[in-house]
């Protein structure tokens, strides 16, 4: 999708969502970002981030390398699961991604449960392979400062800002997936 015609549908600030999703994890981060428009990221940030697809495929085919999941941090309590985590393409030992995802495991069957628990693929590779009926809306793009805890992942020789996105993930119709994305600077 063109990013012309994505719009953020946010009701909030997106920094505020972030902290509340860091808060899921027991951190108190503040993250240092501030929200954009699609058409203000700039390239290749905006081919990166603004689309409604899966960042798997869209990381994957820019870096020309299937991509690995790392994930540095879980919590699960009942039916939530969430996983800090970062994306590596290929060989290279510096994430391409790094991000945070919750998900209602409750909206999908045991057998992907346990494959999402497992940690070991990327969510949008297990959800594609397991051929799920799914649709992901981009909701909000943030320009995270250059010293953010989230940006430092990246390890960059300079530091520079990074740019990510909110997104959600329907699973057969139903809101599954809150997802922080942001793409290696």
């Amino acid at each position: 999708m063109h990013a012309q015609s994505l719009k953020r549908t946010m009701a909030v600030d997106p920094a505020k969502v972030v902290r509340l999703m860091l808060a899921f994890f027991g951190d108190s981060e503040v993250p240092l970002a501030e929200p954009l428009a699609a058409e203000d990221l700039p390239e290749p940030y905006q081919k990166l981030l603004a689309h409604n697809g899966h960042m798997t495929e869209v990381l994957s085919a820019h870096h020309g390398a299937a991509l690995t999941v790392r994930p540095y941090r879980i919590h699960h309590i009942g039916e939530l699961y969430g996983r800090r985590l970062d994306l590596l393409a290929g060989d290279e030992p510096r994430p391409v991604m790094t991000g945070i995802m919750i998900f209602n495991l409750a909206l999908v069957a045991p057998p992907v449960r346990q494959e999402i628990l497992q940690a070991q693929s990327p969510l949008g590779e297990i959800l594609i392979r397991r051929r799920i009926l799914r649709r992901v809306v981009a909701d909000a793009f943030l320009r995270f400062a250059a010293d953010d805890p989230l940006t430092a992942r990246f390890a960059s020789p300079a530091p520079r800002p990074a740019y990510g996105r909110l997104a959600t993930i329907d699973c057969d119709g139903r809101s599954a997936v809150d997802l922080l994305e942001i793409v290696r600077p």
